[in-house]
């Protein structure tokens, strides 16, 4: 590796030999000095095109239906966080939607294909949903009052947040004891919501039909030549509900576990009906799973998700529509989460890399399950203050751009990087996380044009990185070092750049302020934590 300053436009020229790389994590090549020096390591950032493109309001959560009486492993973790008895009047709730700027919000879940719809034309009963074992999913069949989804929307204006409303899709259905559900879907009521919907003039960004049948599918499976069908039904219902309306709602499917012979024949027999394939990631197993930190702490286990990413990506660049992919539900640890794991710092580390990862991959959407209730929310199930990873969210949607690059760490395995032009202002903005308790790490940045996310070696040609004029030495960049109090993964307060992250009296988000360090010198990423670098005079060609 070399590099030469010129004076005259004071831009690097930075010279790199042939070298080998692999996403996430690569062959451990730390350097440690002499004396008291921390170990080294180099962010190898592509720069010449992007690899994946997200949305501008990437992030997502959601909010589900689970009632109180929802437990799993004898612990009862919704509360009133449900669609139904959620308290809409809550300030800090209104706050921590609206720091977002918009919020999309994915309304659904497990019981979304046991709810009615109380429409003029739907004369049943409406029953709240009741635990009975019995049934498919625990619970009875449960019903949306219109009074209900009046104050949602009410609560969705006032915040600015972007919906996603997940249809119940096994309306009409005969489900067998193999668990295949057959027969059309029936979406008499379905269409009877969206018609109100739009007479109300509600706006809605995407409407998405089932939760998690695909596949071999949770409880229930319908099969994706069924499902295209169904799909293509649904369409037809927004292109005339919404004729004279544009844009028009997205139509989204759906929203389940990514099965690529399934997800390829639905994708393909949909034809131009869908707009978004939605897929779930609870890759880390139950939320009773004691091992949960030790596989969250593991790059290696981290990496294994990248391959679902991939294979849909395939699946999507193959399809002769124009269907994009999103990550419509990601809870990690299924049954709601594990208490102080999932609602504590440490899942951060999960939860980042996560959005590194599918942005890589060009995701367009990633939907965090949830934004509150059971074990995982980004906010308290009782007192809607702020979990860790709320904070996470906020940064990566305020400081990470549309255009993902390539990015690869030389140095340990258990430093993860990513990269994105930044946001809403000039430069780039780098994540790096340091899955090591004890290790501090110098990390240098530098910049080449050829290498590609493929486990390949390829060469690497010269590039020029312009600065601004004037003294080199006093540009600075912008960085925001996340931490937990007191060095506690378990712990449920964040620290930014060692100061206590907490909402105020009036229920305010606080102020997100990075400190300003020069930058000729490395990035020091401490034990145990995330560093976004706001690099704002380096000029990338992906990102002009």
């Amino acid at each position: 590796m070399g590099s030469q300053i010129w004076t005259q436009g004071f831009c690097f020229r930075l010279c790199f030999f042939c070298l080998c790389f692999s996403f996430g994590s690569v062959r451990s090549q730390t350097k440690v000095a002499v004396g008291d020096a921390e170990p080294e390591g180099t962010v190898f950032i592509d720069g010449k095109a992007a690899v994946g493109e997200i949305d501008d309001d990437f992030i997502c959560a959601t909010l589900d239906w689970w009632p109180p009486e929802k437990c799993d492993y004898g612990k009862c973790s919704w509360d009133h966080a449900s669609l139904l008895n959620l308290n809409l009047n809550d300030d800090l709730f209104l706050n921590a939607v609206k720091a977002f700027s918009p919020l999309k919000i994915r309304l659904g879940g497990t019981l979304q294909d046991k709810v009615i719809y109380r429409t003029e034309d739907n004369k049943e009963p409406c029953i709240p949903f009741v635990k009975n074992s019995s049934e498919l999913f625990g619970f009875s069949q449960g019903c949306l009052p219109m009074n209900r989804w009046d104050e949602l929307n009410a609560f969705f204006k006032k915040s600015g947040a972007k919906i996603i409303f997940g249809l119940n899709a096994l309306n009409g259905r005969t489900i067998n004891p193999d668990s295949s559900a057959v027969g059309p879907w029936n979406y008499t009521n379905a269409e009877s919501l969206i018609r109100y919907t739009v007479n109300k003039n509600y706006p809605i960004h995407g409407w998405e039909l089932g939760n998690e049948l695909s596949g071999n599918g949770v409880g229930v499976r319908v099969t994706a030549d069924q499902y295209a069908s169904d799909t293509i039904a649904l369409n037809n219902i927004v292109q005339s509900v919404y004729k004279y309306i544009n844009p028009k709602p997205l139509v989204i499917g759906p929203g389940g576990f990514f099965d690529a012979g399934w997800f390829k024949e639905y994708i393909d027999k949909s034809a131009k009906s869908l707009d978004v394939a939605t897929h779930h990631i609870y890759n880390l197993g139950p939320g009773v799973d004691e091992h949960l930190v030790e596989k969250i702490l593991n790059p290696d286990y981290l990496d294994g998700e990248a391959s679902t990413f991939s294979n849909l990506h395939g699946v999507v660049k193959s399809s002769t529509s124009s269907v994009i992919a999103w990550v419509g539900e990601a809870g990690g640890a299924y049954n709601s989460g594990h208490n102080l794991v999932s609602n504590a710092f440490v899942y951060s580390f999960w939860y980042l890399d996560q959005l590194g990862m599918a942005s890589a991959y060009d995701t367009k959407t990633y939907c965090r399950q949830s934004l509150i209730g059971g074990n995982y929310g980004l906010l308290n199930t009782t007192t809607f203050v702020p979990n860790p990873d709320y904070y996470s969210a906020l940064l990566w949607h305020r400081l990470m751009g549309r255009n993902a690059l390539s990015t690869s760490f030389a140095g340990t395995k258990k430093i993860r990087s990513y990269t994105h032009c930044a946001k809403q202002s000039k430069g780039i903005t780098m994540l790096l996380i340091n899955l090591d308790n004890t290790t501090t790490v110098q990390a240098k940045v530098a910049f080449n044009s050829s290498w590609t996310l493929q486990h390949k070696r390829k060469h690497h040609r010269k590039t020029i990185i312009r600065l601004p004029r004037g003294s080199i030495t006093g540009i600075v960049r912008e960085e925001y070092h996340l931490t937990a109090k007191d060095g506690n993964l378990h712990s449920q307060t964040m620290l930014l750049n060692g100061n206590i992250l907490s909402v105020d009296s009036s229920g305010n988000i606080p102020h997100l302020q990075p400190v300003h360090v020069n930058s000729t010198g490395p990035v020091i990423v401490a034990p145990f934590s995330v560093v976004f670098v706001h690099m704002p005079d380096v000029v990338l060609p992906a990102c002009r």
